[in-house]
């Protein structure tokens, strides 16, 4: 079962992507996030088409979130996280073929000490108490989306810059990060992979894509249950090398299911 996340920055005008992808890589199921679309507006059907079915929590022109499925149902769907009241859609969760899948477009967070990153601080607190409920219920579960934190230091290009004091790197989000795998969850690329300079986000700005000036911030993090069935995981970059791209690249993990 090929698990794949995909921040695609506006489903609207990355559909042709989206389907050219889908048939070319053949995920099992997909993440998705900042689908930036009301419910009305989702193209399910036209994604039904390429053979995958979705279930999706959005709003109009930010955030939303989506899971698609390839030849198996889509069960149990939760939109949002319990108990956490959040006008914004950032969180699905669903039950893919025995493996229960969360889906998050964590808080960005704009800047160390303003309001924003503390509601990122708060988000993710809450987060982290669904899924330790969500694991309680189902030990074979992966978490993925663009959690908008580099793990380490090997996941920045410039680490002086992509400091403790910096968002996206700093202390606080790193440490939630990290009580967050301490419930069981495993970074399913450095199951595989420890090198650094690998990356899924490149600005738009400076050719950081082509100078690789990136970070390493959508995860797929797989249970405790999952670690030994985790054959595969990576960074797909194909996508950001095509016109109008995201400036995300799918992150995916397979599993020997």
């Amino acid at each position: 079962m090929k698990i794949a996340s995909w921040n695609v920055n506006s489903l609207n005008v990355r559909l042709p992507q989206l389907q050219q992808w889908l048939q070319e890589a053949a995920p099992d199921v997909v993440g998705l996030q900042e689908t930036k679309l009301e419910d009305h507006r989702f193209p399910d059907t036209a994604l039904l088409e390429a053979g995958y079915r979705s279930v999706f929590h959005g709003q109009k022109t930010y955030n939303g979130v989506a899971i698609l499925a390839r030849e198996r149902a889509i069960e149990d769907v939760q939109t949002g996280i319990p108990g956490f009241a959040d006008a914004q859609a950032r969180a699905i969760a669903a039950t893919v073929g025995g493996v229960r899948i969360v889906n998050l477009y964590v808080v960005n967070g704009q800047d160390v000490g303003t309001e924003k990153y503390a509601y990122k601080l708060r988000w993710l607190e809450a987060a982290r108490g669904w899924i330790a409920d969500e694991l309680q219920r189902h030990p074979t579960l992966v978490v993925l989306g663009d959690f908008n934190i580099a793990p380490d230091d090997r996941d920045v290009h410039d680490p002086a810059t992509w400091n403790d004091g910096h968002i996206l790197t700093s202390t606080a989000e790193r440490d939630a990060l990290r009580r967050l795998l301490a419930l069981g969850l495993h970074d399913g690329f450095r199951l595989h992979c420890e090198e650094g300079g690998v990356f899924s986000w490149w600005d738009y700005r400076q050719a950081a894509f082509r100078r690789n000036l990136g970070l390493r911030i959508d995860l797929t993090l797989v249970s405790e249950a999952l670690r030994g069935a985790t054959v595969e995981a990576g960074i797909d970059r194909t996508p950001r090398t095509w016109e109008r791209p995201s400036d995300h690249a799918p992150a995916f993990v397979t599993l020997a299911r």
